[in-house]
Order: C-alpha cells, then sequence, then structure tokens
C-alpha cells in the first residue's frame, strides 16, 4: 500500500529539521531530535476518526489556536494538557505553510535550549522548503 500523501508531505517537513529522525508506528508517525518527539502524525489515532498533526507549542497557545478555529485545531489526546495541539489534515485544503510553521516552533521547543533564538532559523528552514 502507498503511503498515506499527508504523511509523505509531514515527514518532508519534519526531516528537513537539522538531527531530526522518524519512528514509523503503523498508519502514525513520531518524528525526534535529540530523542524527544516534536511532532507525531497521527491517522484515526483511538478510533477517532482525525488525521493530523500534533505539535508542541508555547504555554497557552493551543487553547487559543483552538478558540480561535475549533474546525482545524484539537486538543490532542494524553499530550494537550501538556502544551501541544493537534491541526487536522482531513478538513479542507492543508495549509502546509503553517504546517511548517508548526513544526519549526515545536521543533524549536523540543529539541534545543535555546529556543526563541532557534525559532527564526527554524522558521528561515522550513519556509526553503517552499508551498
Amino acid at each position: 500500500m502507498a503511503e498515506d500523501e499527508r504523511l509523505r508531505r509531514v515527514a518532508e517537513i519534519c526531516l528537513a529539521m537539522p538531527g531530526a529522525v522518524r519512528e514509523a508506528m503503523g498508519a502514525h508517525a513520531g518524528f525526534k531530535v535529540k530523542k524527544k518527539v516534536f511532532a507525531y502524525f497521527l491517522n484515526d489515532h483511538h478510533g477517532d476518526g482525525i488525521v493530523g498533526i500534533w505539535c508542541k507549542v508555547l504555554p497557552g497557545e493551543n487553547a487559543a489556536l483552538i478558540a480561535a478555529n475549533p474546525k482545524r485545531f484539537y486538543m490532542p489526546a494524553y499530550v494537550g494538557p501538556r502544551g501541544w495541539v493537534g491541526l487536522r489534515l482531513d478538513v479542507g485544503r492543508v495549509g502546509w505553510g503553517e504546517v511548517k510553521e508548526l513544526v519549526g516552533m515545536s521543533y524549536s521547543l523540543v529539541g534545543t535550549s535555546c529556543g526563541s533564538r532557534r525559532a527564526s532559523h527554524v522558521k528561515a528552514e522550513a519556509d526553503s522548503l517552499g508551498e
């Protein structure tokens, strides 16, 4: 069976981050840097019917994103209360630039001790992938 196109695109974005590795988990995937997960691609996680990506965000940003656009953003099971947000990839047109931005911020927050300095580099790296 061919790999889901959304997973392929997410993997391309995540693996563009320095030192990133992919961990396959059936129809799901985790992306790590320095043995810490910075993004998950999940397809029908525990039968929820959602295809999405989970990323770490700044404190309170998950609630703000969900409140601003509850059709696209959601509170992921288990990790949502610890500062993660889910972005649906199965509703409407996927904004791949937005995916890149979320992945870049998550990578910066999880993978570095100097997140604020790395954030601009990571965003530039993600932007170089193009739309």
